[in-house]
């Protein structure tokens, strides 16, 4: 499985960005999907997943400024961020995992900034 994310960039704090994950490959059904970040000089931390049935899970530091949501017919995964904090700065890592198989992208920057 290959995972191809866009969609980061520069944003004022409180502003929203939504980020994009399409998946190609041998997608499985019953896959979890997912987004980490990573903060300069800290290390990768889960924010949110999604299950192949729309079952969901954030993070504290997310949860209600956060949405994740799927598009099974296009393979792809999405992350919207709403009321962003410079604290959501971060290379944001779309993830995709079936079994022992787990794959990462190859991390979008999320800057939150005035």
């Amino acid at each position: 499985v290959q995972l191809q994310a866009s969609g980061g960039g520069l944003v004022q704090p409180g502003g929203s960005l939504r980020l994009s994950c399409a998946a190609s490959g041998s997608i499985l059904s019953g896959n979890l999907m997912g987004w980490y970040r990573q903060a300069p000089g800290k290390e990768r931390e889960l924010v949110t997943t999604i299950t192949s049935d729309g079952g969901t899970a954030y993070a504290v530091a997310v949860k209600g400024r956060f949405t994740i949501s799927r598009d099974n017919a296009k393979n792809t995964v999405y992350l919207q961020m709403n009321s962003l904090k410079p604290e959501d700065t971060a290379v944001y890592y779309c993830h995709y995992g079936f079994s022992l198989y787990a794959t990462w992208g190859q991390g979008t920057l999320v800057t939150v900034s005035s």
